[in-house]
């Protein structure tokens, strides 16, 4: 089997350079993640009672995960999603002895290095390739690294995070084609490859970009110069378009709930907003790697789509967004709100409805 990856070495890799963390006493990291659990659950009606949005399929608990735990559980992850695909398409041939030695276990260490630097950074995931439906991933070690960066009230900032976090483990637990249409959208990038042999070399150059970024903020190389069939680009539209729009929902839902729940939540924006600004690294990589800077803007947009639907057609009629994967926005689309109503609802439908 073509072994594009060094699994093993990346996790170890991830293991040895993630950071342990701001410093906490035994009693307060148990009151953290006593405290992530019962906000989660918190979130969740909150989430169900704005959005109209409720599971279909059971979820398993959430899990409040170190650095560590996160990176080896993506790992674990991309393992699932990306070793089947390289196999189907090589036909289960065995690489050349040198790309064996040396190919795999380098992209292992980029692989590694660039989820140690992630680790680091990101405050929650609902991650979709390990398991279906997906599991609800908190990384203690960060939210309070950041709340206490910010002077934020813990209570507070916890369930702001969790109300976010939240709304993407409902995208893909109330909406039960999302997980699967999201993986196909994978597969099609890999599909749309012009050869086995191209496919894997753009991929690992792939992983060396984000490596060479995680060692060099001034980097300015992007997946995108890897991607170089017509119909690799249009699979991209699709996910860019798609990410846009549950990162936009999962804002527009946290400042939707924020203000009724949370006493501290403009102090929190706030600060918050100011640290994305300053540069926030986990954001900064994701929009210069992909190249999409100016027609992506994935938070600022989605907000703003989701707001303008919702202003017109209420969250009932926003929730048509999720009937099929035909009634998602198309990337030309997450600037005109109309467009999306009009295609969907018909002329009819862009009348401004309460929400």
């Amino acid at each position: 089997m073509a072994q594009f990856v060094d699994w093993d070495l990346a996790a170890a890799t991830a293991g040895a350079l993630s950071k342990s963390g701001p410093r906490v006493s035994y009693a307060e990291a148990t009151g953290v993640v006593g405290d992530l659990r019962r906000l989660t659950d918190e979130a969740a009606g909150h989430v169900a009672d704005y959005t109209g949005l409720r599971p279909q399929v059971s979820h398993p608990p959430v899990r409040v995960v170190d650095r560590r735990d996160w990176a080896a559980t993506n790992i674990a992850g991309l393992r699932e999603v990306i070793t089947p695909l390289v196999s189907r398409l090589s036909g289960d041939k065995p690489p050349g002895a040198l790309t064996e030695a040396v190919g795999s276990r380098l992209t292992g260490v980029q692989a590694g290095t660039v989820l140690a630097y992630l680790s680091g950074r990101v405050l929650g995931q609902y991650e979709v390739f390990s398991a279906d439906p997906g599991q609800l991933l908190l990384v203690a070690p960060n939210i309070v690294e950041v709340e206490r960066k910010l002077g934020a009230d813990p209570r507070d900032f916890r369930l702001w995070v969790c109300l976010h976090e939240v709304t993407h483990r409902t995208q893909f637990t109330a909406v039960p084609w999302m997980r699967a249409y999201f993986l196909g959208e994978v597969q099609a990038f890999v599909d749309a490859s012009q050869g086995t042999e191209h496919l894997v070399e753009r991929l690992r150059r792939g992983v060396s970009t984000l490596s060479d970024a995680v060692r060099d903020p001034d980097s300015r190389t992007s997946v995108l110069d890897i991607v170089q069939t017509p119909a690799q680009r249009a699979v991209l539209d699709r996910l860019t378009a798609l990410m846009t729009l549950l990162e936009g929902h999962a804002e527009f839902v946290m400042d939707g709930v924020g203000p009724q729940v949370i006493p501290s939540v403009e102090r929190i924006r706030a600060g918050f907003n100011r640290r994305r600004e300053t540069g926030n690294p986990l954001e900064k990589a994701i929009r210069r790697l992909l190249g999409v800077d100016v027609k992506m803007r994935q938070y600022a947009e989605g907000r703003k789509f989701v707001h303008g639907v919702v202003e017109q057609v209420g969250m009932p009629g926003f929730n048509k967004i999720f009937g099929s994967p035909l009634t998602l926005p198309r990337l030309d689309e997450l600037g005109d709100p109309a467009a999306w109503v009009a295609r969907v609802h018909g002329p009819a439908g862009a009348t401004p409805t309460a929400g």
